[in-house]
């Protein structure tokens, strides 16, 4: 009985667990380190070390949704922006320049993997693998083992700027009006077609919550600078990404895939060019995000990216992406980016110990695909 209730309440509410989770983390934290975890500086710090992961994780949870996995995507995040770093500090490109060729080689060296794990039949597991190493052997040649630096002022913008706080003011509530519109529009769109819709205060109380947290979030950034662009590129990577995955034949085709491959090829969909698809998908996450850290460290480093993968699989993980495949969101995953990045920043915070630090991710990691297990038979 009990077990059916724990099952119940994670499949139907496991985002707002997620965030009573995140509320408690950050309470602990804030408690132990005096209120210094919740200035607006610290918060503001947290959620630009979070945007690097949560892009990797918006790519990721494509790739676990469609059964597969990438294992290289740390090692290309350290490759690509070394690439950037090469070309900016070396051969001084300009940044526009030097932004567009390295969004190109992720687009290519993702769709590289993903000719591999489809078209050439080599288990995804394998690739990503293969690439973890093949990728950081390339960096660290191209790079000579050193570090690349300083990168030009236009260029740390990408990792350091922040938005005119007008323009992160009006940016905010125009967001807030999509919310709000998005939400009716989904109520509306379920009663034209005779489908279950909550009460109408249940959605009120959704758009009001939506707000108060938005308005928090942007009182906060706005005590310290305003908003950081690495946040503003998370933002529009959520809002791309949940376009595509829930407004979209080709969405509907990477869960399609990812529940039942055979039954989906069979009805006539190009089973391998959506996961090419998705795979080059994943290269551009790990451009942006390569692009972000270099401009964050203001230097490319040989040891960037490292456990880049872990996290952003974790991530995923966390916010409630089954293992399985055929089930996830965006902004499930970009949460879990949030909690692994809270317990980061808390832990280091409170000067643990490394290895603590990596037990407590590890015992996180597992929780979260457990959870995952005893709540699969609701989800199907």
């Amino acid at each position: 009985m009990h077990s059916q209730k724990f099952q119940q309440f994670f499949s139907r509410y496991k985002i707002l667990a997620l965030l009573i989770a995140i509320a408690i983390i950050w309470a602990f934290f804030a408690s132990m380190t005096e209120g210094a975890f919740l200035t607006p500086r610290n918060v503001s710090n947290l959620l630009r070390q979070m945007s690097i992961t949560g892009m990797l994780a918006s790519g990721m949870v494509f790739i676990i949704i469609a059964g597969e996995i990438d294992l290289s995507v740390g090692s290309l995040l350290g490759l690509l922006g070394g690439i950037g770093a090469i070309l900016n500090v070396t051969h001084n490109w300009p940044i526009l320049p030097t932004v567009a060729v390295v969004l190109v080689v992720g687009v290519l060296l993702g769709a590289f993997n993903g000719y591999l794990a489809t078209y050439r039949r080599i288990p995804s597991f394998i690739v990503g693998l293969g690439g973890m190493l093949a990728y950081r052997g390339v960096l660290l040649g191209v790079t000579g083992g050193s570090t690349i630096a300083p990168v030009s002022d236009s260029f740390v913008v990408i990792g350091q700027g922040y938005l005119p706080r007008v323009v992160g003011d009006a940016l905010a509530l125009v967001l807030f009006v999509v919310l709000a519109f998005l939400t009716l529009r989904q109520r509306q769109s379920r009663l034209k077609y005779q489908l279950a819709v909550v009460p109408f205060w249940q959605d009120i109380v959704k758009i009001v919550a939506s707000g108060l947290i938005l308005l928090a979030f942007i009182a906060t950034l706005d005590n310290y600078g305003g908003i950081p662009v690495p946040v503003l590129l998370l933002l529009v990577v959520l809002g791309v990404f949940t376009y595509i995955a829930t407004q979209t034949v080709f969405g509907r085709r990477i869960y399609a895939v990812g529940s039942n491959m055979e039954a989906t090829r069979l009805s006539g969909v190009n089973v391998n060019r959506v996961k090419l698809a998705i795979f080059a998908l994943m290269g551009l996450m790990a451009a942006f995000a390569g692009l972000v850290n270099t401009a964050r460290l203001a230097a490319g480093s040989p040891s960037a990216g490292t456990n880049g993968e872990l996290d952003a699989i974790a991530a995923c993980f966390i916010g409630g992406t089954s293992m399985r495949g055929g089930s996830g969101t965006v902004y499930g995953a970009l949460i879990g980016a949030l909690v692994m990045a809270s317990l980061d920043n808390g832990m280091s915070m409170l000067d643990v110990d490394a290895f603590w630090q990596m037990i407590v991710k590890g015992v996180i990691l597992v929780f979260a695909v457990w959870v995952d297990v005893v709540s699969g038979s609701n989800r199907r």
